[in-house]
């Protein structure tokens, strides 16, 4: 059997990979947790072996499915509840809602936690990230939604001749059977998608995508932004939640609105007036604003 560690930094292609990863690093966790701080709904993990401590990201207890047993029935619902999107069949219980966050949440964060007891800190953040696109590719095949990773060329002078920068968009959603768009064209029926484990940083980088490639193609172009969360660790045992809503909203008047934000754990802020005309939990994506966005 391949070693956990190197399972973690595999890039994974498929939904059945995220499913199988999880319930082994699920069998592994509770055997080098230690101890755990409880702040505001999350849980910050600890490791103690042979001296050393080590953290694992604030686990949010709301959605994170701790027992094997129920993660298992989660894992059913889930695939039942993509059969439906697949079909079209886009009638979902509210159950059925809250089951794609906390199962897609419990997939990435067994998957962090995994990461930060055997990856050291740079290449754990590296790799979560890359999961956590893959995880979402993969959901989208899922539910027979065209989808691929395409880095747009754009062309510009220099005093040594042309130079090409590439725009790297992590996910290309189509109504179309393939994905259209190209390295140097945008389908303007197509969704650009954003993936981050995190908006710190980032938020900002969604829109000016926006401008340039709307300068570069134009045309209008949907973008939209996927992030696991925007909780960290503060110090050994407290969280803060790192959304700067007041820049969101500023971009958002200011420089261009995107067409969406989706989280799998949204911050406080997301559920208040007016950031909840803009961000929403990732399963009303998948469950109803695709389709719409997709049709438009």
């Amino acid at each position: 059997m391949q070693p956990l560690d190197k399972l973690l930094q595999e890039k994974k292609t498929s939904f059945i990979e995220f499913e199988n990863s999880t319930k082994r690093i699920l069998n592994y966790l509770p055997n080098v947790l230690t101890d755990f701080k409880e702040k505001k709904g999350y849980r910050i993990y600890t490791s103690k072996i042979a001296g050393v401590t080590k953290f694992v990201r604030p686990i949010n207890t709301n959605l994170f499915i701790f027992e094997h047993d129920h993660l298992e029935e989660n894992f059913r619902i889930l695939k039942q509840t993509f059969s439906k999107i697949k079909t079209r069949n886009l009638f979902f219980s509210e159950t059925e809602k809250i089951n794609i966050n906390k199962t897609l949440y419990t997939i990435q964060q067994s998957i962090g936690a995994g990461l930060d007891l055997m990856v050291s800190g740079n290449s754990a953040k590296k790799h979560a990230g890359n999961r956590f696109e893959e995880l979402m590719g993969a959901v989208f095949s899922e539910i027979g939604i065209a989808n691929r990773k395409i880095a747009l060329q754009i062309p510009y002078e220099t005093d040594e001749g042309q130079k090409v920068y590439k725009c790297e968009n992590d996910l290309i959603l189509s109504p179309h059977n393939v994905v259209k768009s190209t390295t140097t064209t945008l389908d303007n029926k197509e969704i650009v998608v954003s993936i981050k484990t995190t908006s710190k940083d980032r938020m900002g980088k969604i829109f000016i995508d926006k401008l340039l490639l709307e300068r570069f193609v134009k045309h209008d172009q949907k973008v939209i932004g996927i992030f696991l969360n925007d909780v960290q660790r503060k110090e050994s045992d407290n969280i803060s939640f790192t959304l700067v809503s007041g820049l969101f909203m500023v971009y958002s008047k200011f420089l261009t609105e995107l067409e969406g934000v989706y989280y799998l754990d949204p911050p406080p802020n997301a559920g208040k007036i007016p950031y909840n005309k803009y961000m929403k939990p990732f399963s009303e994506l998948v469950t109803n604003d695709i389709f719409t966005l997709l049709s438009s």
